[in-house]
């Protein structure tokens, strides 16, 4: 797959691999993967990280009993220094809570170069599109304007690159006549709460190799 990629170590149920969920919005991927850890698994949630103070993930991470924070991007420093500073402030909340690999789900934010080769290959992303296909923020729309007849998901180790690092796993989704973007992303959300957990599962069991 590609080079300079450390992967987490293989956890087991007596001593799982310890993640932190990054959000943006409401969290229905973390809520789902909480859900799916309450049986025990060979990764565990211990950190919930939003990078605003109203996101609605916050709620799941606290009903859950995980260590939960907001961190925003620091408004009150230069613009230029603005992203690699909240940066700094993510890592730092990371690395006191001993996390070995970092999920986005629904992270909207691009992370810099900084960030990620300080965590790569124990960095992993969930896009909704079947990758290369519609990289970006609007894969969703920018299917449906390509008039094709399935997309789905895909879960990838997260590079220096948007949405371009290793493949981890993809699953279709048909994409319906009538489908708006609305519904064939709640309808890719639904495979995507399947397909996440599945991966975590053999990337935290030592199943992957590069």
């Amino acid at each position: 797959m590609g080079e300079g990629f450390a992967l987490p170590r293989a956890g087991t149920t007596d001593d799982p691999v310890r993640l932190a969920l990054l959000v943006s919005g409401g969290g229905s991927g973390l809520a789902a993967l909480l859900r799916y850890q309450q049986t025990p698994r060979c990764h565990a949630t211990v950190l919930v990280v939003a990078d605003s103070t109203d996101a609605g993930g916050l709620e799941h991470g606290r009903d859950a009993g995980v260590r939960t924070v907001d961190v925003p991007l620091p408004m009150d420093i230069d613009k230029s220094e603005r992203r690699l500073a909240h940066e700094r402030l993510l890592h730092a909340e990371l690395v006191a809570a001993d996390v070995e690999l970092v999920v986005l789900s629904g992270y909207m934010r691009i992370l810099t170069p900084w960030f990620v080769s300080r965590w790569e290959g124990r960095l992993v992303n969930i896009h909704p599109s079947l990758l290369p296909d519609f990289p970006g923020a609007h894969a969703h729309r920018d299917a449906l304007a390509a008039g094709v007849s399935v997309t789905g998901c895909t879960v990838h180790l997260v590079d220096e690159t948007i949405d371009s690092g290793p493949i981890l796993a993809q699953r279709r989704v048909e994409v319906l006549p009538d489908d708006d973007e609305e519904a064939l992303q709640e309808r890719v959300k639904r495979v995507e709460h399947v397909l996440y957990p599945e991966v975590l599962d053999r990337l935290c069991s030592g199943q992957v190799s590069l």
